[in-house]
């Protein structure tokens, strides 16, 4: 029995199972490709992108050169943010409170989530894909198994013709979850080790910027002057 056969001479609860899988299989393979070409160049361009920008003389001449090397667009947005900062405080509104290296603070933050959330995008799909397709298969597989010994009841015999078409159709529906779930659990697993490594080297270089760009420390700053101690 084929997948088509499965489909045209099944009841509908086979159908349904079958529909569901192939909606899954269609829905995973699509964030796998997106994924795959958003994550081409993966930590590489990160790393690239990272180094070009600290070779540069200036900001702008750091964001042209970033737009030749990160494709994804994971490093360009904390540049961005870096521009934008409020200069100066005294702002009317909330978001110029605070200090610079607080301003500054909430912008790289700001940056790296949502870089983040691009590339963490259909990770959740992927893992409940991978998680609930044998699941869906095997509800194919009772199903299948339930048709074969209803037929062989009411026929009150053991035919191969009672038995063939639910049990072939069985073995379909195990397969075909498999089949759905695997490509998933290994792209969520894959993906997910790259995302790791860009959130590291992401979260490295907001630090970086924000020692650099940021106000001097405390520390640094001249001390106060001491109040004379009355006797």
């Amino acid at each position: 029995m084929t997948l088509l056969e499965l489909l045209t001479q099944g009841d509908s609860v086979s159908r349904g199972v079958a529909a569901l899988l192939l909606a899954m299989s269609i829905g995973s393979w699509v964030v796998i490709l997106w994924k795959a070409w958003l994550l081409r160049g993966g930590t590489r361009d990160v790393l690239r992108s990272i180094a070009a920008f600290w070779q540069s003389s200036t900001l702008a001449e750091a964001e042209q050169k970033l737009q030749a090397f990160d494709r994804a667009l994971l490093v360009l947005p904390a540049v961005g943010a870096l521009k934008n900062v409020a200069p100066d405080r005294g702002s009317a509104t909330l978001g110029g409170a605070g200090d610079r290296t607080q301003r500054l603070t909430r912008v790289l933050r700001e940056a790296l989530h949502g870089a983040l959330r691009r590339v963490s995008a259909g990770q959740i799909l992927l893992a409940t894909v991978g998680a609930t397709a044998p699941f869906v298969g095997l509800l194919g597989t009772v199903w299948g198994i339930y048709r074969a010994l209803t037929g062989i009841a009411q026929s009150g015999a053991f035919t191969i013709d009672k038995v063939a078409g639910p049990v072939g159709e069985a073995l379909i529906m195990t397969a075909a979850g498999l089949a759905v779930a695997i490509p998933a659990v290994l792209a969520y697993n894959w993906f997910g080790r790259v995302i790791g490594r860009i959130e590291a080297e992401l979260e490295g270089f907001a630090h970086d910027l924000l020692g650099v760009f940021g106000e001097p420390a405390a520390a640094s700053l001249p001390p106060a002057r001491a109040m004379p101690v009355q006797a």
